[in-house]
This record gives C-alpha cells, structure tokens and sequence, in this order.
C-alpha cells in the first residue's frame, strides 16, 4: 500500500508541477514580488499531497525562536521535504543551493527568479564571497536564508561535514544564525521512492548570535543540530 501511494503522489505531483510552472510561467519575467507567492503556493499543494495521498503531515515546533529581523536559517537536510517545508512556514524564504539546479527547465527559471542564492560549488574563495554578497542582498530586502549546511541530504542518525559556507555567511552578515533539527528522513527516505505515512516534525532551536569565532560557532551549530535531529529520529522510531 505504501508503495502504491507513493506512486500516486509521485504521479499527482508531476500534473501539479508542470501544471503550476506552465500556467503561472510569466511571473518568471515579473521577479521575486511574483514568483515567491508561487513558490509558497506550489508548497502548499505538495505538502497537501503528502498528507492526503501518503498520510504524512507535519509539525512545526520552537517558531518562538526565529527572531523578529533578519536570520539565517540553518536546518538539517534528509529528504525533499525540507525545500517543500520552508517557504510555508518562513515568509519570504529563499534558499543557498547549487548553481547546476538553476539549469532545469522550467524549475530552475523559478528558482533563478525568486532570488535564490546559488552557488557554484567547485568555485572556492570566490563562489563564497559572491554567496555572502547575495545574501547580504536578499537580507537587505527582507527576505530570510535558508542554507542546509552539510550542502546535501543526509541519512538519519548520520552527521555530514558542516561546510564552510554557512560559516562564512555567520561571520560576514552578523545576524543570528538559526538552527533546525528534522526527522523527515525517517519518513520520506533519502533517494527512496516509498514515503511512509506519520507526522515529519520541524524543531526550530535557540539562535546563535554573532560573535563567536568560526571553530566555536560550527561546534554549537553541528552539537544544537545533530543532538536534537537524533531525538526527533528516536520519537519518530518509537512511533513506527
């Protein structure tokens, strides 16, 4: 049953995707302005998706710590639903992804008119100073970051290297960075067609301040990140 589900969201979501992108496709010539309502809205449809065909909802808890002016937000990464998640519940969400996604037909257009921060991952020196830029940028105009800082999806109970882009945006912006944990990998599996039913919770955490050099600040943000999405892992095991 589990798979059949999944085959019919995966079916579902390719109608609503192509059908939002092709319909809604000159908003792409308008800007952010235009394209970020979309981009909630598109969430929106899949996240109801998931919960109506598949059975798996969500929960948001801690949102008394996202502060009231600009933030980084840093979450743990280990399936799909995080990018589904984040323009829903953070208003003006945009992301740091790679360079290669905005080369997609159609999806990538989107992502290259909301804003996003993309960043070119064999760059170095240079690719993180224009990341810092563009996020300077998209801060100034209200928007908030979401960075996923291991850069890709990890299996649960596994923690990834912490990159050294989401230490260089906490050093260079000096505005709190926001960690949070997930368990959505213990639902939807990294790479797996099959998305189990329950409920994915989304656990923001107390923000780090600016100033703490970049050895003690990575420590805080991996221990605050990692301790907290193996807690969520265990409540979703015990509910299995």
């Amino acid at each position: 049953m589990i798979w059949f589900r999944s085959f019919c969201f995966n079916i579902l979501a390719l109608i609503w995707n192509v059908g939002v992108m092709l319909l809604l496709l000159p908003s792409v010539l308008l800007g952010a302005r235009w394209v970020l309502p979309i981009s909630r809205l598109w969430s929106r449809g899949l996240l109801v998706l998931l919960r109506v065909v598949c059975g798996l909802s969500y929960e948001v808890r801690g949102r008394e710590y996202m502060p009231g002016g600009p933030c980084v937000v840093a979450s743990k990464h280990e399936s799909a639903f995080e990018t589904l998640v984040f323009p829903v519940v953070i208003h003006d969400a945009i992301f740091v992804l790679k360079r290669e996604l905005l080369r997609v037909p159609l999806f990538g257009w989107y992502l290259a008119a909301a804003g996003n921060v993309a960043v070119d991952r064999s760059g170095g020196a240079k690719a993180l100073r224009h990341m810092v830029a563009e996020a300077r940028a998209r801060l100034a105009e209200g928007r908030t970051i979401v960075i996923f800082p291991e850069g890709t999806r990890v299996t649960p109970g596994e923690g990834g290297r912490y990159h050294p882009g989401v230490a260089a945006l906490y050093q260079a912006l000096e505005v709190p960075i926001v960690p949070v944990a997930v368990n959505s990998g213990s639902y939807w599996y990294r790479r797996a067609f099959a998305k189990r039913p329950g409920r994915i919770v989304v656990q923001f955490l107390p923000p780090i301040p600016p100033g703490l050099d970049r050895r003690a600040f990575l420590n805080r943000l991996r221990d605050r990140i990692e301790t907290a999405s193996v807690t969520l892992t265990q409540e979703a095991a015990g509910k299995q």
